[in-house]
């Protein structure tokens, strides 16, 4: 059950081609998106794609050049998987990620030494792998590379140099790309920009739907934006996956401590977002009942459905606030949107709504507290957004 006061509750989105992309006239709609996805994809990928090679390379370059190594192919591998194309790429992730491969590694070549190859052989080090795994760490993936490396280790020919020069080409490989990680992170302001954008523009989508619902007293409408409302609730919880590997990058990495105070506004933001956003839910089940019971005017309809409408409008200029890289940009879209919310809340009582009943009265009541939520994450105070609403 979803409950909204002070400000303070508990507990789709449009897509647009970016800039840039290429117009493929006469090509099916579906395939345009597949290729602008990709293409954007292929965009976003470009700087990880190059550190994993690099990475790679270096890992074999090392073990091959300074320790003499034959081949040293786990070296190449380790470095690879470990850096990847996680979205949380962190320190500890790629430790994590090291630490599976070299251990599966270890196993592997244990078992080799003393038992030999085989199938049966790699039967038993991949059930001991994958139960040794769970019980040092939850993570899948600490797993699934712990398994995969100690079953390669069983079933390929023994190198030259000895049993554990796989074992040692892996410690190179997790070196190198810890290393990498540390000096040469991923921009950590990129993706959660990203998500918020995408946050922002479910919200502001749901709000319109609202707006929508309430004009052509459509509570089906009402109804599909509560499920949007619901399903951008992973979106939150990505963002704040996300936002924890950012805020270590800043913490660790040099060159990006100078953007340690843009994560925690970003931080700041998620926050009352997500209150917002639950509160938001709470206003689009009422709308939906406001609607089935008659409960509003059509003024008091209307009324309402413009003032979401300019809320979806602000969350626009928030999401651009957000999501800009200019300094003074992002200053002046927070301000913009600051001011038109103070006017939204100004204008958010059942009186100036032309709302005369109950039920409709609770409705703007329910608005309220999204407004302070918003208000908050453009950088008000509890107080001072609290005050811009009029006095019932």
């Amino acid at each position: 059950m979803e409950i909204a006061h002070g400000g303070k509750a508990p507990e789709g989105e449009s897509t647009r081609p970016a800039s840039g992309t290429v117009k493929l006239a006469g090509v099916p709609r579906a395939a345009r998106d597949r290729a602008r996805a990709g293409w954007a994809r292929t965009r976003a990928s470009l700087m990880p794609v190059l550190l994993m090679a690099f990475g790679a390379v270096s890992a074999y370059l090392i073990a091959q050049q300074l320790l003499h190594h034959v081949g040293p192919i786990f070296a190449a591998t380790s470095a690879l998987v470990s850096l990847g194309f996680g979205r949380d790429l962190t320190l500890r992730k790629v430790l994590e990620v090291s630490a599976g491969c070299t251990l599966g590694i270890v196993l592997g070549d244990l078992m080799v030494t003393f038992f030999g190859g085989g199938i049966t052989q790699a039967a038993i080090v991949l059930v001991v792998s994958l139960l040794l795994a769970r019980f040092l760490d939850r993570g899948v993936i600490f797993a699934t590379q712990l398994g995969i490396q100690s079953l390669f280790v069983v079933l390929l020919p023994a190198p030259v140099g000895g049993p554990f020069t796989r074992s040692l080409d892996a410690v190179v490989g997790g070196l190198v790309s810890l290393l990498i990680t540390a000096l040469l992170p991923r921009d950590p302001r990129v993706q959660p920009r990203h998500d918020l954008q995408q946050l922002v523009g479910a919200f502001s989508e749901m709000l319109r739907e609202c707006s929508e619902a309430l004009m052509h007293a459509d509570s089906t409408r009402a109804w599909h934006a509560l499920v949007r409302g619901r399903g951008s609730q992973s979106l939150v919880d990505a963002i704040r996956t996300t936002l924890k590997s950012s805020s270590e990058v800043t913490r660790l990495a040099p060159a990006y401590r100078r953007y340690r105070s843009e994560i925690e506004n970003f931080e700041h933001a998620v926050e009352y977002l997500d209150l917002a956003l639950r509160n938001g839910r709470v206003v689009a089940r009422r709308i939906a009942s406001a609607i089935n019971n008659a409960a509003l005017s059509e003024a008091g309809a209307e009324s309402i459905a413009e003032l979401l409408e300019n809320t979806a409008e602000a969350l626009d200029l928030v999401a651009a606030g957000l999501s800009t890289t200019d300094r003074e940009e992002r200053r002046v879209n927070r301000r913009t949107a600051g001011l038109m919310l103070e006017d939204i809340a100004s204008r958010a009582h059942p009186r100036k709504l032309h709302v005369e009943r109950l039920e409709g009265e609770a409705l703007v009541i329910l608005i309220r507290p999204m407004l302070v939520d918003l208000l908050e994450a453009s950088g008000y105070d509890h107080e001072e957004a609290v005050a811009l609403l009029p006095a019932l």
